[in-house]
């Protein structure tokens, strides 16, 4: 966010954005918790005694449809949105206690947490999407399938041009066969899952769209538990995903071929930004779930 004049500028507006927000919502704030990268983020109590988070965040086009995707699930599957002022992306939600991550939680195997999360999922996807105010994924992996064109063409870095080619082709024909479109989360990790009270489990940092629910499962198959760090990762991964689109009702192959799309889509990015070996690593996972997925 340093890095562009708006995230400096936003960075030193934020202590203004905090006590005005504090103010408004009459919070009593505590210590930040860290680990955003594009987000202000703090416990809040409220005037009755309740507890919430208060998050601010650096404007940018991810972030303008988290209000109306929590709108949308109300509390089935996410966080209860308790406020918002979305012209200056600032969010009061329900804060989850204990708040441990899903990928961290040492109570429950693999699996359990695979099944926890896609029930998850379901919830989020029985939302009728609104009429308005998110982006079409379609639109999204149209636009990205163009930029991973570009990005190869000028960077040009040691990566597969066949497996980009199939990539690029998956990101714009995919979402033409979804039979169905629902709320995608958009980003959900393992980190974007934390315990509750209210429910075992709820999502947080959402980065919502309208679209093909095969979509979302990917960065929960691929870092719940590292499966890439084994040896031979295939038969994790091959029963992972049969087990997730069982317990979500869509095809593994189909969640598979979403899985490459979208690793190709973020090698191409880390290339982008500089760090080609790492996107060299994402390209390599991208290869070992095109063979899975008969690609």
């Amino acid at each position: 966010m340093s890095r562009t004049a708006s995230g400096r500028a936003w960075l030193a507006e934020l202590p203004a954005l905090i006590a005005e927000f504090r103010d408004r919502w009459s919070l009593r704030l505590g210590p930040p918790i860290h680990g955003g990268s594009c987000s202000w983020v703090a416990p809040a109590a409220l005037p009755d005694g309740g507890s919430a988070v208060l998050k601010l965040t650096w404007p940018h086009r991810e972030a303008a449809g988290e209000a109306a995707g929590l709108r949308t699930w109300g509390g089935n599957g996410a966080v209860h949105l308790l406020a918002a002022d979305e012209r200056r992306h600032a969010l009061l939600v329900e804060r989850c206690v204990p708040g441990t991550e899903l990928g961290e939680d040492g109570r429950h195997s693999p699996d359990a947490r695979l099944a926890a999360a896609a029930k998850l999922l379901n919830g989020l996807w029985s939302a009728p999407p609104p009429a308005a105010g998110l982006e079409r994924l379609a639109a999204v992996t149209r636009e990205w399938a163009t930029l991973v064109e570009q990005r190869m063409a000028r960077l040009r870095p040691d990566y597969d041009p066949g497996l980009v080619a199939i990539g690029v082709d998956l990101l714009r024909t995919l979402p033409r066969s979804a039979t169905r479109e629902v709320v995608v989360h958009g980003d959900f990790n393992p980190g974007n899952v934390l315990a509750s009270e209210r429910r075992p489990w709820l999502a947080i940092d959402p980065k919502p769209m309208v679209g093909d629910p095969g979509y979302d499962p990917w960065p929960l198959l691929t870092q719940l538990d590292e499966p890439f760090e084994r040896d031979d990762p295939a038969p994790v991964l091959a029963h992972r995903y049969a087990l997730v689109a069982d317990a979500v009702g869509e095809d593994p192959r189909r969640l598979l071929a979403w899985s490459v799309a979208r690793t190709v889509e973020s090698a191409l990015w880390f290339a982008a930004m500089g760090e080609v070996a790492d996107g060299a690593e994402e390209m390599a996972q991208a290869a070992a779930l095109a063979e899975l997925a008969g690609l």
